[in-house]
């Protein structure tokens, strides 16, 4: 019987990729090709963003929202994304969103509100008071952050439209074009990217508009200009680079939830007791700071965010995962 006994530089389950994103990731190459690359300038224009000064925001702290964490250093945050419409590994979003132009940049808010809205970037800046607030991030493959973001809770901007009695769910759409972002390439998603909260999450106080991080405006990996930051739930739930916010009487289709329901669950509230299918959710691994011989800091229900709990009461969350 021949046992195989783990080297100390083998991967974790967790950070191994998935079969399909895989295939999806060689199918990408193959169709884009570096010939492609070099003549569209992709990796020239984003080393080029890199060295623009970004906005500056003027944000006050807010302390209620501040956990003890030690903030993650800013370049493992704006180095290591999820952002599909840029490539499927994580270091492609910071080498090709320069290509991505967030000025101009409107975002529509409508269906069940009495008051549709049509806001640019400018006004968007200024439709509340910024706060900057220290918030993990979990991703669903394990990994998690803790970042300083600068913006100001989602429901002052659903006040402003007034839902209707309708308005159950709200939805967020990703920008989707093809000139500005290589990875739509990639059939890993039905695009444009979409998702979605229930409007009582949408609401909750810890649900952020999120315009900057570490001070400045968002970096375009990170899902500049205007993103949503839903600390309690796992990452691919805060949707980036929106372009529509909608408001729906029913559940509305997202993109991950459409494509492997089994695996990724309409709620996808932070749950240690609750494995994805292909690995553990029990531990995480914190970026820049839990190195491979680190022991694995333990998950914690809803990502520490107990004041969410409220939401869910008479919920089986392991059904409604």
């Amino acid at each position: 019987m021949l046992i195989r006994i783990p080297r100390s530089n083998d991967p974790l389950p967790s950070e191994i990729t998935p079969p399909e994103i895989a295939v999806a990731r060689r199918r990408f190459l193959q169709q884009l090709g570096a010939s492609t690359l070099a003549a569209a300038g992709w990796a020239d224009i984003a080393r080029a963003a890199d060295v623009v000064q970004r906005q500056r925001l003027v944000a006050q702290r807010n302390p209620k929202f501040s956990p003890a964490d030690k903030p993650t250093a800013y370049q493992d945050a704006t180095s290591y994304n999820n952002f599909y419409e840029f490539g499927l590994d994580k270091g492609d979003p910071s080498l090709y969103a320069g290509t991505l132009k967030t000025r101009p940049w409107t975002v529509r808010i409508d269906g069940e509100v009495k008051k549709p809205l049509t806001l640019d970037i400018d006004a968007l800046l200024k439709l509340a008071p910024l706060e900057e607030r220290l918030y993990r991030l979990r991703c669903v493959e394990g990994w998690s952050m803790a970042i300083p973001w600068v913006g100001y809770s989602l429901a002052e901007l659903i006040r402003k439209v007034e839902p209707t009695g309708n308005a159950r769910f709200v939805e967020f759409t990703t920008l989707s074009d093809r000139a500005q972002m290589p990875g739509l390439s990639s059939r890993v998603l039905d695009w444009p990217y979409v998702e979605a909260l229930r409007i009582d999450e949408a609401n909750h106080p810890l649900t952020l508009l999120s315009l900057g991080m570490y001070g400045q405006a968002l970096p375009n990996q990170n899902g500049a200009p205007v993103r949503i930051i839903v600390p309690w739930k796992y990452g691919f739930k805060s949707a980036k680079s929106i372009v529509r916010i909608r408001f729906t009487e029913t559940q509305p289709k997202t993109a991950w939830n459409q494509v492997a329901p089994d695996e990724y669950g309409f709620y996808s509230n932070v749950n240690p007791e609750v494995d994805h299918p292909r690995w553990s959710q029990a531990t995480e691994r914190r970026i820049g700071e839990d190195g491979f011989f680190t022991k694995k800091r333990k998950t914690m229900m809803f990502n520490g965010y107990p004041e969410v709990a409220s939401l869910y009461t008479g919920m089986d969350l392991k059904r409604f995962f």
